[in-house]
């Protein structure tokens, strides 16, 4: 419901204007940067929103936006969760890791790589050791009290070397065109990983608003002392948010892996967390917990994916790469601000010059001054 603008007569709250409220939108910011972004590239590079059909499959630029960036989506929807709860989870990138070096692992010595009974397995050990590492998160900051990027820099760290001792500190490759499907194959012309992304995206999105879980999550995070007086546990809440983090980091994982049919302990899911985080920020999310935008998440993860897209189509040199980033997501942050905003527009109402006044209003002055 959107609050009245201001009051009218005999009191009757007057609406914004359409286009207020459409700025004030939670989504407009985000969604504008995302299309200024795609209009920019246009600019460089004519066809880069052309999408061609070749052998039954969609190509294109947008595709491979949408294919690369669904991990960090998956990633990013879990980390919205844990922020909303006050929280943060820093150990996503080595469960990421960890659960491409298990699939790829068992997949490799199996007697039929490509086989279903080989894949299903192999996916099912990666989910389900991801999910034991969530639930070592949540244990640790919901029963011991440990601080959540505390216990999760913990796992990040170690999680790292698990992956490279899965590994045995190799790249480890595998020849399966069933694990393919994950991260590299097409369904309904449309890449697979897209497609998985989307119906894990819907699935949270249903469970979080239409029924009564995404508002126990805001109540956690946004006052967790009035949410345990009303008789909210927290405890089983935050040991979920942490469980389903692990598990969204898990499925991007398989997707990352299979993908380049290969799984390497060391770079897999590389800083994956701290574009999870940016992704959540830029979508509205507050770190404080409390309120959260799944759609914004997506946009956000969208966002990073195209300026990654982007410095590598305006060739920036790969020692600035991040410095370019870093610049890009500041100017987003610093946009969507209203507190920013709302100062810029204070200085223009400053800055700008008094008008001058009318003829008549001066000879009046001069009468009251000179009678």
């Amino acid at each position: 419901m959107t609050a009245p603008d201001d009051t009218g007569a005999g009191g009757r709250p007057v609406r914004a204007p359409a286009a207020r409220r459409l700025i004030e939108h939670r989504l407009f910011w985000p969604a504008a940067v995302l299309a200024a972004l795609l209009v920019g590239n246009v600019v460089f590079t004519h066809d880069f929103l052309a999408v061609r059909v070749q052998n039954g499959h969609l190509y294109g630029s947008l595709i491979d936006i949408l294919q690369f960036g669904a991990p960090l989506i998956l990633v990013s929807l879990g980390m919205t969760l844990v922020i909303a709860t006050r929280g943060i989870d820093l150990s996503v990138g080595s469960t990421v890791a960890i659960a491409g070096a298990l699939a790829c692992e068992h997949i490799a010595t199996a007697k039929d790589p490509g086989g279903l009974s080989t894949v299903l397995p192999a996916i099912a050990v990666a989910v389900g050791v991801a999910a034991g590492i969530g639930l070592l998160n949540g244990f640790l900051v919901a029963r011991l009290g440990v601080q959540p990027i505390v216990a999760t820099l913990v796992l990040m760290v170690a999680g790292r070397g698990v992956a490279q001792l899965i590994t045995d500190g190799q790249i480890i490759s595998v020849s399966s065109s069933a694990y393919k499907m994950i991260g590299g194959g097409y369904w309904l012309t449309l890449p697979f990983a897209v497609l998985l992304a989307a119906a894990l995206v819907a699935v949270t999105s249903l469970v979080t608003r239409r029924t009564a879980l995404g508002l126990l999550i805001e109540s956690v995070g946004g006052n967790p002392v009035a949410s345990r007086l009303v008789g909210i546990r927290a405890v089983g809440l935050l040991v979920m948010v942490y469980v389903v983090s692990a598990v969204c980091a898990a499925v991007a994982g398989l997707m990352i892996s299979s993908n380049v049919s290969s799984a390497d302990g060391n770079n897999a899911g590389l800083w994956i967390e701290l574009d999870a985080i940016l992704a959540v920020v830029i979508g509205g999310t507050a770190l404080t917990g409390g309120r959260f935008s799944l759609g914004g998440t997506v946009l956000g993860a969208l966002i990073i994916q195209t300026l990654s897209t982007t410095i590598y189509t305006l060739g920036v040199p790969p020692e600035t790469t991040l410095v370019f980033k870093a610049l890009v997501v500041i100017v987003v942050c610093l946009v969507q601000s209203p507190a920013f905003r709302a100062r810029l527009s204070r200085r223009r109402r400053t800055a700008a010059p008094d008008p001058a006044p009318a003829a008549g209003d001066l000879t009046a002055r001069q009468q009251e001054v000179h009678p």
